[in-house]
């Protein structure tokens, strides 16, 4: 044999050898690779499985927070339906008001009645425009005491003996600035 194929021939068994164990490692690997592999498809399945419950769940959250939201919304229309109703009614008694002080007041000035209806609005507007509950209610005090003025005047004009020029208390109470 010449040099040429001895060589030829180590140059195959060398080969045929890296060749062999390669194969050997595959075969003693293989249960390994196959494990390897069914775990990597028991996660996939698992992770669809669990994004498909993730989305089932997140589709729930929205359709129940849209429901939700709907309610609300509902609610608040009623809400304000009943507070528009409810300033119209202030402004119907304020009206009622103005005519009441021309009929306990026979010589009282319109200018004045109109004065004296005007501050009464203001002060319905600034109760009703008010965000902060707790000036809400002291602006709410403020109408209710100067409608109790404005009553009382009515009262004692009614049942004074000498009739009464203007409604004193609740001058006074614009007077004083609130």
């Amino acid at each position: 044999m010449s040099i040429f194929n001895r060589w030829l021939n180590g140059v195959l068994g060398l080969w045929r050898s890296t060749r062999d164990e390669n194969l050997h490692w595959h075969l003693a690997r293989q249960q390994d690779v196959a494990a390897l592999r069914q775990a990597r498809a028991l996660a996939e399945q698992a992770l669809v499985a669990q994004l498909k419950k993730q989305a089932r769940q997140l589709a729930h959250e929205l359709a129940m927070g849209e429901t939700r939201r709907s309610n609300e919304l509902a609610m608040l229309k009623i809400q304000c339906k009943q507070d528009l109703k409810d300033y119209q009614q202030y402004l119907q008694s304020l009206d009622k008001l103005k005519l009441s002080l021309r009929e306990n007041f026979a010589h009282l000035p319109e200018a004045v009645a109109f004065t004296i209806h005007h501050h009464a609005k203001q002060l319905l507007n600034r109760m009703w425009d008010e965000p902060d509950p707790v000036e809400k209610l002291k602006v709410e005090m403020q109408l209710l005491r100067f409608m109790t003025a404005v009553h009382e005047d009515s009262v004692s004009s009614l049942n004074g003996a000498e009739p009464v020029a203007l409604p004193q208390k609740t001058l006074a109470f614009i007077d004083n600035g609130v």
